[in-house]
């Protein structure tokens, strides 16, 4: 989510959202005149906002002086229903996954052209992984991230295939060969990357399906390499997959924004 380009509504609320919505990924930690800034409000209408917001708890100042996101909105954002029950639903299915792998285990949905991770238990192998548990990666470089990108809207796919960023020497930036992978996630049923979203991290992933058979998920397994193991991964993969599936409330809103 990039900080708030235009002018924030008259009402308290949309001015309260515009300075929520000046932290992003990259933003984490904003003084308050980077907030102002961001949210197009004046300094002093913003330092008014700002200090609600810190007795409420959605902000906190740091002993610097910046601000970050608080508690409070966290846990609000646990109460959604994508984030509590399938998370809920599958974190069984993620443990049985790594206590017989001992590698990093991915749980993912797609939000608009980036996979929102979910949950996440890390290996016990030196892999280098960047996701983390709220984080959003690019789908078109990472295992669940693909399978997401195979059975999303042809428009998100459009949107996606217009800005394939090299993330490593070894992401895939070609759309024709991205298109020939994500046909083969159908045909195989699952997906994998080689050191696409950083050297020397390798993934396996397979899609969560509905009982209508919709896809609402991923799971995936990030390891050193893969080898001869992908069919073991695979196999393990798809059993939990179809567990989560099978638990989750059929009338759960999963899937992600297009």
């Amino acid at each position: 989510m990039a900080g708030n380009t235009g002018q924030p509504g008259a009402t308290v609320a949309s001015r309260v959202l515009a300075l929520l919505g000046g932290f992003d990924p990259d933003h984490r930690s904003l003084t308050l005149t980077e907030l102002a800034g961001r949210a197009g409000l004046p300094l002093a209408t913003a330092s008014r906002l700002v200090r609600e917001l810190v007795e409420w708890g959605a902000l906190v100042r740091t002993p610097a002086g910046n601000y970050v996101v608080g508690r409070r909105l966290w846990d609000l954002g646990l109460l959604a229903p994508i984030q509590s029950g399938l998370q809920q639903a599958a974190a069984p299915f993620l443990h049985d996954i790594y206590g017989a792998t001992l590698a990093t285990v991915h749980l993912a949905v797609r939000d608009g052209t980036e996979a929102l991770y979910l949950d996440r238990l890390s290996g016990h192998a030196s892999v280098p992984v960047v996701s983390r548990i709220g984080g959003r990666l690019p789908l078109h470089a990472t295992g669940v991230g693909k399978v997401l990108l195979a059975y999303a809207p042809e428009e998100v796919r459009d949107k996606v295939f217009a800005d394939l960023p090299r993330i490593t020497p070894y992401t895939v930036v070609q759309p024709g060969r991205l298109g020939t992978e994500l046909r083969r996630v159908h045909s195989d049923g699952f997906a994998q990357t080689v050191d696409e979203m950083s050297l020397g991290a390798s993934s396996v992933a397979v899609p969560i399906r509905a009982a209508d058979g919709t896809v609402i998920a991923a799971l995936g397994i990030v390891v050193p390499r893969l080898g001869k193991d992908v069919p073991r991964l695979v196999a393990a993969l798809q059993v939990a997959a179809q567990g989560i599936g099978r638990s989750v409330a059929p009338s759960l809103p999963l899937t992600g924004s297009a």
